[in-house]
């Protein structure tokens, strides 16, 4: 199972149905700054959908597909971070996060990615980590930028959100790349 520790204070711990009321709060606290970016926001009105979002990740963790892990600030949930369903022929991931609105601009997401990646690509043995954003989304963006992951492209109107359809940048990074930046 994986647990990483950033720092004296931060820590990557694998989501669990105990975690469920504590991150359906975060998620309630940020609703308005997180349905700019993400679909499911507003689907999320009771603890319970987060404890059947927990029991999807655990379920996909069990089958070797993928994992969330909450990230962890002196005790206190900041945020997640997901591989999304692993493409064990391709040897492929792609990487999704959010954070409280209280959490953000102190480099933990940056921290985390900065974790996540180098956990697909050395020890997971995989050969590809995709970040996918809206192009609006600068400081979403920043995260694959600082890390060195490359802007491969956009994809035009790639997911609908409550005020309409956005464009996604596409970033990847490539474990011969990562070896040679790390």
């Amino acid at each position: 199972m994986f647990g990483y520790t950033l720092d004296d204070h931060v820590e990557l711990r694998p989501l669990a149905i105990e975690h469920a009321r504590a991150m359906f709060e975060i998620t309630d606290r940020s609703r308005d700054r997180l349905r700019k970016w993400l679909p499911w926001v507003d689907a999320v009105t009771e603890v319970n959908d987060t404890v059947n979002y927990i029991k999807g990740a655990m379920k996909q963790a069990a089958e070797n597909g993928g994992f969330s892990a909450g990230i962890w600030v002196r005790e206190e949930l900041a945020g997640t971070i997901s591989f999304h369903e692993i493409d064990w022929s391709n040897r492929s991931v792609s990487i999704g996060y959010w954070l409280d609105q209280h959490f953000t601009g102190q480099g933990l997401m940056t921290s985390a990615c900065r974790a996540f990646t180098d956990h697909a690509l050395m020890r997971m043995g995989l050969n590809r980590v995709e970040i996918r954003c809206a192009t609006a989304n600068h400081r979403s963006r920043a995260i694959p930028e600082r890390l060195g992951f490359v802007l491969e492209g956009v994809i035009r109107e790639a997911e609908k959100l409550p005020q309409g359809y956005v464009n996604h940048a596409v970033y990847g990074m490539i474990q011969s790349e990562w070896k040679r930046i790390r």
